[in-house]
């Protein structure tokens, strides 16, 4: 098994997460340098090619990018990369630098974690994550995406946007953070965190939006929101657009009361 001195930074995370409560719309910091820069190196020239079958795709209105959480199709190194993470060797000790006290539970399944990528084009709309694990019934409480395309220029986009709250839907980008190489980004996912890349992806036909993706759960809090799937928002050319809307109802499975669906008077 992997440990921290090999593969982590800690000092990076420690120093990085001092004032992650203070930060807005909602807890949150990045952390450059996560892993040690081989094993960075090692795991981005682990990706598939974009075109292998490897990949599950998303095209539609809302999300374009293509994804893989199956533990059979990751070479040694990545396997082992998100054994650890999920072990309790990473998760204490990480758990006590944002919590103290409270305890974060791993997602062994990869419940929309593992590998993500997205191409010219590629998009993600901003959005709400799952409340409740549908399996497990654990409320989703952290996420750490790690960026992995050494050449990776920031000027074709893909920055994570992150937004306030109103009435239920985002309001004001208060943030943007790049997608360096062997960045990782780290945020509470229970503060009405809307988070995306609603803006298409510039990158040349060759270059690749990557990342690696973690969840953590925490035991759910009484009366928490049940939904067990992402609520999206609709972008800015996207509000009128009934056949969007219907899908995103559709997608989140949420019921007509909901405020997002009231607003655009579903």
């Amino acid at each position: 098994m992997l440990n921290f001195e090999e593969i982590i930074n800690i000092d990076n995370i420690k120093s990085a997460a001092f004032e992650w409560r203070k930060n807005v719309p909602f807890p949150h910091f990045y952390v450059d340098n996560f892993f040690k820069n081989d094993v960075a190196k090692d795991l981005e020239s682990e990706f598939p090619d974009f075109e292998d079958k490897t990949w599950y795709e998303y095209g539609n209105a809302l999300e374009i990018k293509k994804l893989c959480n199956n533990w059979n199709a990751f070479p040694k190194l990545t396997y082992s990369v998100f054994s650890y993470l999920n072990s309790d060797e990473f998760l204490k000790p990480f758990s006590d630098i944002l919590f103290g006290k409270e305890i974060l539970f791993p997602d062994y399944g990869l419940n929309g974690g593992g590998w993500h990528i997205h191409k010219k084009g590629g998009k993600l709309n901003t959005h709400l994550d799952y409340s409740l694990h549908p399996k497990l019934g654990l409320q989703r409480k952290i996420n750490i995406i790690i960026y992995l395309n050494s050449e990776w220029n920031t000027n074709w986009g893909g920055s994570l946007g992150l937004w306030s709250n109103k009435n239920r839907q985002p309001d004001k980008l208060e943030r943007e953070i790049e997608a360096v190489f062997n960045r990782a980004v780290i945020f509470d996912t229970t503060c009405n965190s809307w988070h995306g890349l609603p803006n298409p992806l510039t990158c040349p036909d060759n270059q690749y939006r990557k990342s690696m993706a973690v969840y953590y759960l925490t035991e759910p809090p009484v009366g928490v929101d049940s939904r067990g799937k992402a609520l999206f928002a609709p972008s800015e050319n996207q509000k009128e657009n009934q056949e969007v809307l219907e899908l995103i109802k559709k997608r989140s499975d949420v019921n007509l009361s909901s405020e997002v669906y009231r607003e655009n008077k579903l």
